[in-house]
């Protein structure tokens, strides 16, 4: 199931393929971007962004669902949504410096996707430890479910029951 065209607040959510690989390679570029995703590193350029959206598509394949592109009038603000780990689904959320913002309206709208989705139980939510502003998480209802480790890096995992 998919969520493309759907509007709330004129932020539609529309599959990584619409987005022109230049775009996401300048997002991700973004130094400001490293700061609060520890397993970013390297260069992005457009060859990394469409191996990128190559393996977020193949999720949507798999798992029947994966990571939108966040667009408002036409304006990329970033990406984010569900990807299957194990037997859960993590929710991700990575949107351009400019538009941090729009984060926790975001991250509802999907919630409510995941609420309507009888395959989602819960979601959770992996943080770098560094991160400091957790009262977003809180205020949408999740729990600290203890750390996880991913690629060589500790997260702080946050659980949301969606049930």
């Amino acid at each position: 199931m998919e969520r493309q065209g759907k509007t709330q607040n004129s932020v539609r959510f529309v599959r990584l393929t619409e987005i022109a690989p230049l775009e996401i390679a300048r997002h991700m570029s973004d130094p400001r971007m490293a700061e609060h995703m520890p397993l970013l590193t390297g260069a992005w350029d457009e060859e990394a962004a469409r191996a990128f959206v190559a393996a977020k598509e193949r999720c949507w394949h798999k798992d029947g669902l994966g990571h939108w592109a966040f667009v408002r009038q036409d304006r990329y603000l970033g990406w984010g949504g569900f990807q299957k780990e194990g037997s859960e689904w993590d929710f991700g959320l990575v949107l351009r410096p400019g538009c941090f913002g729009l984060g926790p309206a975001l991250a509802r709208q999907a919630l409510e996707f995941a609420r309507s989705d009888p395959r989602i139980p819960y979601v959770t939510f992996l943080l770098p430890p560094k991160r400091r502003h957790l009262r977003p998480l809180a205020r949408l209802g999740a729990v600290q479910a203890g750390e996880a480790l991913c690629g060589g890096q500790r997260f702080l995992k946050f659980r949301l029951e969606t049930c």
